[in-house]
């Protein structure tokens, strides 16, 4: 496996070079993304006049949704490492404050302390994650609350897989897919793993709870295969490859993922997630670039 320093250089390589294909499908990851942070935003419950923190906020669906929650006395402030997906965050929603930053490296979030932290889908992709989540803990308050989202194994996300399999042969090289626990999708697929991470980086009362949602995506087969193409590892190499290579991918994409599919209907891509909550400890002493593993 990679050292963290090699891993967090892939990380900002790998965002900067799919951050194109989360800004043209921004809007359909707000809406049938939806349900991936749905979980963790309820259990958040963000109230009026509290300071919200958004962590992997992408193009700033999410942290709108908090800012609407938490109201004009309040604040919802969203970071991202991919600067390109906060630039159109910014463009997005003008009125909410969104940072560039590898939170694996900073010691607060700027405008820290916040009352509460979320994130969707995002915990399970830092190079480094007890350093990650020791930021996010010290940027909250004490005793403020966590709420976030990851997905569990490939054998409850079966859709996960199905369009870069179905586009790779088709396509130039794609990035190094993740090994064991390297960042990705299913570096969380151990609970026990993600506990100990928790706790690692001055979590408490740290839940994990199973939580099985699905995304209804439209009855269009070339818009679903191109979509999950651009925002998966794919999506670079397919962006740069011509046309007719192009449209190969898009259609080998939509053989594996017509098992999804209801004629007439639409898509239902079912998806297993982990439901995370947790309280922030006191400060205490963490050594940084140090997982459990």
């Amino acid at each position: 496996m990679a050292d963290t320093a090699a891993l967090r250089s892939r990380n900002a390589a790998f965002w900067a070079g799919a951050a194109a294909g989360w800004i043209r499908h921004a809007d359909r990851q707000d809406e049938t993304g939806r349900p991936l942070g749905a979980a963790a935003m309820d259990r958040l419950a963000a109230r009026p006049a509290e300071r919200i923190l958004d962590v992997g906020c992408g193009c700033g669906g999410t942290t709108a949704e908090l800012a609407r929650a938490v109201g004009e006395t309040g604040a919802a402030v969203g970071v991202d490492i991919a600067e390109a997906m906060v630039t159109a965050a910014r463009q997005r929603f003008p009125d909410i404050r969104f940072h560039v930053a590898d939170i694996e490296t900073l010691d607060v979030v700027p405008g820290a302390p916040f009352d509460a932290a979320f994130s969707r889908m995002t915990l399970m992709l830092l190079a480094d994650p007890v350093a990650g989540c020791a930021t996010i803990r010290r940027s909250l308050r004490p005793g403020g609350r966590l709420a976030a989202t990851v997905f569990r194994d490939g054998g409850v996300n079966p859709w996960l897989s199905a369009a870069m399999l179905g586009a790779a042969p088709h396509l130039g090289p794609l990035p190094p897919l993740p090994v064991g626990d390297e960042p990705g999708p299913f570096s969380f697929a151990d609970p026990a793993r993600l506990v100990r991470v928790l706790t690692r980086a001055g979590w408490t009362a740290v839940t994990i709870t199973p939580y099985d949602v699905e995304l209804d995506a439209p009855d269009d087969a070339d818009a679903v295969a191109e979509w999950l193409i651009e925002v998966g590892p794919a999506g670079a190499a397919y962006r740069a490859a011509p046309l007719a290579k192009q449209v190969s991918a898009r259609a080998g994409a939509v053989r594996l993922l017509d098992r999804f599919r209801e004629p007439g209907v639409g898509y239902r891509l079912p998806t297993g997630l982990w439901l995370v909550t947790a309280i922030a400890g006191a400060d205490h002493q963490q050594q940084p670039g140090q997982d459990e593993n």
